[in-house]
């Protein structure tokens, strides 16, 4: 299943990501995985969890950030859950390109098993209609 958390900055989305990829160390029989962009969250993330750093990968787009989260998928069978933050600083800030990446990654997620949620900075109303049911406003 894949989860959109949407809202402005300063909302409160990095401190729900935080609370749910510590909630998921807690209770996943499997791997975490908590994709951020930069190493803030290397303190207030459960040290079980795997943090990665995308911007020592140098993945940049929707593509190569859909590429890379399958390849976790595809590296680890047991990947319960994935976290991404920064999801539009990775992609880019056009937000039409969230609906063929939330279908790729949504099938992704049922394939593999694996819960993925991404945190975008924007408001509800500028999520474009094929996403929005993935949504979770904070």
């Amino acid at each position: 299943m894949i989860t959109f958390i949407t809202g402005k900055k300063g909302s409160g989305k990095t401190k729900k990501l935080i609370e749910g990829a510590n909630a998921a160390v807690a209770s996943s029989k499997g791997n975490v995985v908590v994709i951020e962009k930069g190493l803030k969250l290397t303190y207030d993330v459960d040290h079980a969890a795997r943090l990665i750093d995308i911007e020592a990968y140098g993945i940049k787009g929707a593509e190569a950030l859909f590429g890379f989260i399958s390849g976790i998928c595809a590296g680890n069978y047991d990947v319960t859950d994935i976290f991404v933050d920064s999801t539009l600083k990775i992609m880019g800030p056009d937000l039409q390109q969230l609906i063929p990446f939330a279908e790729k990654v949504n099938a992704l997620a049922a394939m593999a098993n694996t819960n993925i949620t991404c945190l975008i900075s924007a408001d509800k109303a500028d999520i474009p209609d094929g996403v929005r049911q993935y949504i979770t406003e904070v």
